[in-house]
This record gives structure tokens, C-alpha cells and sequence, in this order.
């Protein structure tokens, strides 16, 4: 009974192998054709989305302190890390960016007081005009949303790292960058009065974005795999719903018919003729 199972298996996946051969350029048609239409969504169809990033390092100025004070503060800086992702998603930075985003602008020159010198008799002499500050366009501007920002801002830390990342995403590569430098700007500015942080430092600004999704290449992939898949399914199916008769064993093991023998199959060449006598005439004619 082992050996008969055997068998069978080993007929049935001959058979399958045989069938796919026989097919294999209708696989083949299906596995290219899908996988053209994967890298044509992946490049012309579907939206592509941008990701910039901004890397921004938190820590607190100190002074000269032995080496375990040191290690102890760095520890504890690590550990508000957690608390400084909070603070960069929170209402409080989104709407400073989102306000900054409009209009980004950065200071060339800061702004100086003007100096007096007094003199011996009490009255003032002006030693230098004070100056304003000197500012330009940091940019594009975007009307960026709140909720948008927030949809938009992923914030990534490493274990053990004073610094976090800032990830924006958007359909425009320049946004994306925008938008982290916007948040990143946002939570220099503010973090200062928020937690009392004295150092700041935004290690890397964002760059033009990079296109994150769709990726062509797992597209173009996932349709080869789909083509293959699909075609050998419908090889398959169309043999198993082919009723067409292919050898004895069906009709005497299936149906239980008896096997009276085998009829052969010859073909007629075009220059056969047979001929046939005429009684009447003793003649042979030609048909």
C-alpha cells in the first residue's frame, strides 16, 4: 500500500512538472507581464513619498567635574531623551514650525545695542549705533497644517545616544526637508523654557528628501511573484477541469469499463487512391 502511494505521488509530480513545461511560456508571458505592471505602478502610478531627516543632540553645559560626575550627568541626559520625543510631537513645537514653516527666515547678523560712554560730567557719548539684525528667506515657504505636521514627524532615538532623529515625510522632497528643519528650529527655540535645557545643537539639518516609498524594485518583484503564482494556478486549473480521456487505467479503474483493445490512429497521405473494378466493362477505375 506504502509502495502504491509512492508511486502515485511520484506519477502525480511528474505529471505536474510535464504540464509546466509544457506551458512554460504562458508562465513566463505572465511573470513578465506582471512584473512590467508592478514597475510601472511603482513609477508612474503611484505617489511617491519623501523622507528627510534631522538630527538634533541635547545635553547640559556643565563645568569641570571629575570623570563619575560626568559619566552620571551623560546618563542622565540619555535618560530625558525619551521626554525630549515627547516634547518635539507636542502642540507647543508643532505650532511654533507650522507658524515658521510660512515664512522661514534665519539671522545672518544678530542685532546689536547701542554703546554709550559717560563722560566726566555724567552726560552720555554715543560710541557705537546699535544695529538690527540682518535676516533672509531660509527657503520655500509651505502652509503646513498642525495636524498635518504631526502626521507628517516621526521622531527616532538610539539606545545609549544623546542624540534623536527628526523623520518628515512628504510627497515633495523639498517639504520633507522643510518641514524636519522647521520642527527641528522649533524645538531649539523651545526647549530652552521648557525643561531649562542650555545646549542645544542641531548636529545634521535636513536634506532634500529621499524617495522612501514606493520601492521599484520590491514592486517589480511582487509582480514576478504574482505572475508566476497566477500563471501556474490557471495551468493548473484548466488541466484539472479538462474531462478529455488519457489513458486505459481511467476507463478500467475509474468507470470499471473492460478494455477489448486498441484501435490505431493512420492518416491518409494525399497520393492514396483505391481502385475498383467495373463488372461491366472488366475495367479498373480510379477513384
Amino acid at each position: 500500500m506504502e509502495n502504491s502511494t509512492k508511486t502515485e505521488n511520484t506519477i502525480d509530480l511528474r505529471r505536474l512538472w510535464m504540464l509546466l513545461r509544457a506551458h512554460i511560456w504562458a508562465i513566463i508571458a505572465w511573470v513578465v507581464g506582471l512584473g512590467a505592471v508592478g514597475f510601472i505602478l511603482a513609477a508612474f502610478v503611484v505617489e511617491p513619498e519623501y523622507t528627510s531627516t534631522a538630527q538634533i543632540l541635547v545635553n547640559q553645559k556643565r563645568g569641570e567635574t571629575d570623570a563619575n560626575q560626568a559619566f552620571n550627568a551623560q546618563q542622565a541626559d540619555v535618560q530625558v531623551i525619551n521626554t525630549y520625543k515627547d516634547i518635539v510631537t507636542s502642540p507647543v513645537i508643532l505650532k511654533d514650525a507650522s507658524k515658521w514653516i510660512k515664512n522661514p527666515t534665519e539671522v545672518v547678523k544678530p542685532a546689536k545695542k547701542a554703546k554709550y560712554k559717560t563722560l566726566a560730567d555724567g552726560t552720555k557719548k554715543l560710541v557705537s549705533p546699535a544695529e538690527a539684525a540682518v535676516v533672509r528667506r531660509a527657503g520655500r515657504g509651505y502652509n503646513v497644517s498642525v495636524r498635518e505636521m504631526q502626521q507628517s514627524i516621526s521622531v527616532a532615538t538610539q539606545q545609549q545616544s544623546q542624540v534623536f532623529t527628526i523623520s518628515a515625510k512628504s510627497n515633495d522632497p523639498a517639504k520633507a526637508r522643510a518641514i524636519a528643519n522647521a520642527v527641528a528650529q522649533a524645538f531649539k527655540r523651545n526647549i530652552k523654557s521648557i525643561m531649562n535645557v542650555n545646549n542645544v545643537t542641531i548636529v545634521s539639518p535636513a536634506s532634500l528628501g529621499a524617495k522612501t516609498f514606493p520601492k521599484t524594485s520590491l514592486f517589480t518583484l511582487a509582480g514576478i511573484i504574482l505572475g508566476l503564482i497566477i500563471g501556474m494556478a490557471l495551468v493548473i486549473l484548466r488541466d484539472s477541469f479538462n474531462t478529455t480521456v488519457r489513458d486505459d487505467d481511467y476507463l478500467t479503474k475509474e468507470l470499471g469499463l473492460t478494455n477489448l483493445g486498441h484501435v490505431s490512429h493512420f492518416r491518409l497521405s494525399n497520393d492514396f487512391n483505391v481502385n475498383k473494378k467495373d463488372n461491366n466493362s472488366g475495367k479498373k477505375k480510379r477513384v
